[in-house]
């Protein structure tokens, strides 16, 4: 099928490539001329484990197509996804609609022929009635349908989330649509995964209620770690023996810093407001919202105590900026507070990650960033571990002894046993174990 994807950013590029895997003919569309530019060059303008060779398989089989002409892309689909971002609007947390709608309006100027329009964007209950509205408003003879088909990818594994979800969610109205929508995803039929079709509303809040639950898990489990800490107990063991619950699950049940991201931070926040909306208040969400947000700056009271209450002067290193491993992502990451705390303490922060520093520099000028793992660490008074990459793991930890100044590590994400950091001499702070 021929199928436009109107956004090239995280969703709309992982989302389009996957679908020209499947052997359907997808046009990426961006506003962004520059961004369609690196594309049109080969270059991914994000970082995703195996979307650059998705991409450049897919464009060499002319599977996969760039541009900023959304009009002719628009007239020869079968199903134009919207795939724009949904950010929380500055002032009230209610998501920022503005680029569903003036693509939803373009769309409707450029339909010609029975089009499905499905929002791939994470939006409120109500908005597949809103983009209808202004479709048919733009253009009264348009023949279409409007599909909520909300994404569940996780930034680092999205690829084989998407070619191995555990449902896809189809808010339909329509029989036509519905049988555009199986077709699209037919490929998947080898692997079994759900296609639950609901109405349309329905989709939309499946999605926000998934992330608001999920956001609820890791709040859950960051209390329950500092709990833990007073009573010493071991946070981990006590995830994994309620993890084992087949009613609960261990996803999402790994103390640390709090949530950050694309999707929780601004899903919940959006979630708020739509209950504030319709007068049923979301209590829980709420003070999970609040809870994670005291988390992050508590992180950073945590390396302040294991320097003995002050690092004004002090230099502290920091492994890992972005919110999560294998992504860039810096949106609402937990080293933002961290870092904005103890800069206005008086601390000398040096840092490194992996991918995330051409993201992170703009929003840490008071950071010095290095090019490796090591570098942070030399003449350090504490090194601080604030996402759990892989390579980090895997440090060499007499080494990082002998670079710090004090040896101390605080680890925000639990990567290391007690007792294998102690026996190296090295001061050892964790989440949640004693």
């Amino acid at each position: 099928m021929n199928i436009t994807m109107i956004g090239s950013g995280y969703v709309g590029l992982v989302s389009g490539a996957c679908f020209a895997d499947f052997g359907h003919v997808v046009t990426c569309v961006d506003t962004d001329a520059s961004k369609i530019e690196r594309l049109l060059r080969g270059e991914i303008p994000i970082y995703e484990p195996g979307l650059d060779d998705l991409v450049a398989s897919n464009v060499r089989q002319k599977r996969l197509f760039f541009t900023t002409d959304l009009a002719p892309a628009v007239k020869g689909a079968d199903a134009v996804f919207i795939a724009v971002g949904t950010p929380s609007r500055r002032g009230d947390g209610h998501a920022d609609l503005s680029y569903v709608f003036a693509a939803a309006e373009t769309i409707g100027k450029a339909l010609d022929g029975y089009t499905v329009i499905v929002d791939k964007s994470t939006v409120p209950v109500g908005t597949g009635d809103e983009v209808e509205r202004i479709i048919r408003e733009a253009n009264p003879k348009a023949d279409f349908s409007v599909v909520s088909n909300p994404e569940f990818l996780r930034e680092g594994a999205a690829i084989e989330d998407f070619k191995r979800p555990d449902r896809v969610v189809l808010g339909v109205e329509d029989e036509r649509a519905r049988a555009v929508m199986a077709e699209i995803y037919r490929p998947l039929s080898l692997n079994a995964p759900p296609l639950v079709f609901v109405n349309r509303r329905t989709s939309e809040l499946i999605k926000y209620a998934a992330n608001a639950f999920l956001a609820t898990k890791i709040t859950f489990i960051n209390e329950v770690a500092d709990l833990c800490e007073k009573v010493g107990a071991n946070v981990q063991d006590v995830a994994r023996g309620i993890g084992l619950d087949g009613r609960i699950g261990s996803k999402f049940l790994h103390a640390g810093p709090g949530y950050g991201g694309s999707c929780f931070p601004k899903d919940t926040l959006a979630l708020l407001k739509t209950g504030q909306d319709y007068s049923a208040p979301l209590r829980i969400v709420e003070t999970v919202v609040a809870v994670n947000d005291a988390r992050k700056r508590a992180m950073a009271r945590k390396v302040i105590a294991a320097l003995d209450g002050s690092v004004r002067g002090k230099k502290i290193a920091l492994l890992g900026l972005a919110f999560k491993p294998n992504t860039d992502d810096m949106r609402d990451a937990p080293s933002l507070a961290i870092v904005a705390s103890l800069v206005g303490d008086g601390a000398k922060v040096h840092a490194y990650d992996p991918e995330a520093t051409s993201q992170a520099r703009p929003l840490m000028p008071e950071v010095v960033f290095h090019e490796d793992a090591y570098a942070p660490i030399e003449g350090a008074d504490a090194l601080v571990i604030v996402t759990e990459w892989d390579a980090f793991r895997a440090l060499d930890l007499e080494k990082v002894k002998s670079l710090l100044k004090t040896p101390i590590i605080v680890d925000l994400r639990n990567i290391y046993g007690v007792d294998e950091v102690r026996k190296h001499g090295i001061a050892y702070v964790s989440v949640g174990r004693a």
